[in-house]
């Protein structure tokens, strides 16, 4: 190799490198424009004198779509299906929206389904009421969200198992909540006489001009169902706004 030939090829070699470390700098200072989605988890609440905890996922999605949030934890009991959303939602591919998970972990008074299945008078339904208004609720309002949606389950005792609905009358919550119902074979729009957590977080954030409603599942329905109707529930909500 002559010397001519070593320096030319030396200089290509050099602006190889150098084009490689503007392309790993540029991904790592701009993981957004680079739609690369990078979830992580964070903690709101952990304080000694409160009834329990509260952490959020944030960034699940595409991280430049509207942002939307989903909430569990407000009543206990209803666990399985919080967990069924937090173990899918994170893994659903090709997502148009960017989701924040709100995580509710109530440690005192949580109670049991006793044998008429009611949870009414558990203290543990209403420390985890608490923590939402105090720690979700401000985050959504303030957070630029164009959507959230409070999941729940009950044990059977309305007219319908598995359905959406917004606890005020009117206004883009309700809208939301019937496109999802139509758009989802399993689910239907269903409102209630009435709901204990609606003063809480979602009534709260339809007067403040943040769109909310409910997903309820049947608590006792099939691991396979609730994956099932979840799966249909985030990939409706994925296709408003």
């Amino acid at each position: 190799m002559t010397r001519k030939e070593y320096i030319i090829i030396s200089i290509l070699v050099i602006i190889i490198l150098i084009f490689s470390m503007l392309i790993i700098i540029s991904t790592i200072e701009n993981p957004t424009e680079n739609n690369v989605s990078m979830p992580y988890r964070e903690v709101l609440a952990n304080n000694s004198d409160d009834p329990g905890t509260v952490e959020v996922i944030r960034n699940i999605g595409n991280p430049n779509g509207s942002k939307i949030a989903y909430v569990v934890g407000v009543h206990p009991l209803e666990h399985e299906t919080h967990e069924t959303l937090v173990e899918l939602l994170p893994e659903m591919a090709n997502l148009t929206h960017s989701y924040d998970i709100y995580i509710i972990n109530v440690s005192e008074g949580v109670g049991s389904y006793g044998g008429g299945f009611s949870d009414y008078d558990d203290p543990g339904r209403q420390n985890g009421q608490n923590l939402a208004y105090e720690y979700v609720y401000p985050e959504i309002r303030n957070g630029d969200y164009r959507l959230a949606i409070d999941v729940h389950s009950n044990v059977g005792a309305y007219d319908y198992k598995t359905f959406v609905f917004c606890p005020v009358k009117e206004g883009l919550g309700v809208e939301y909540a019937e496109d999802v119902a139509n758009d989802c074979p399993d689910i239907v729009y269903f409102a209630p006489d009435s709901t204990t957590s609606g003063p809480y977080l979602t009534i709260p954030l339809n007067d403040n001009g943040i769109p909310a409603f409910y997903f309820e599942e049947y608590s006792f329905a099939d691991q396979d169902l609730k994956d099932d109707h979840m799966t249909e529930l985030i990939l409706a909500v994925d296709k408003i706004i």
